[in-house]
């Protein structure tokens, strides 16, 4: 599964098939991924910078940043 979340300057993508749910996501930026709610990654409560530094800390590429 493959789904896609933006806020207008970029979008995340998230590949459910590759995520290991090491958790880096939550602990580093809690007020945007939140696993537990939906949807899960929330786009608007970080800064674009922000959100693009947290997906680059994604260690199974299971969160990148659409072209």
């Amino acid at each position: 599964m493959k789904k896609e979340y933006t806020n207008g300057e970029i979008t995340v993508v998230w590949q459910a098939d590759k995520c290991i749910h090491c958790g880096n996501c939550a602990k580093g930026l809690p007020q945007v991924f939140k696993p537990r709610e939906k949807p899960w990654i929330q786009m608007e409560s970080a800064s674009s910078e922000e959100i693009a530094a947290q997906v680059a800390e994604c260690p199974s590429g299971a969160l990148s940043l659409k072209d």
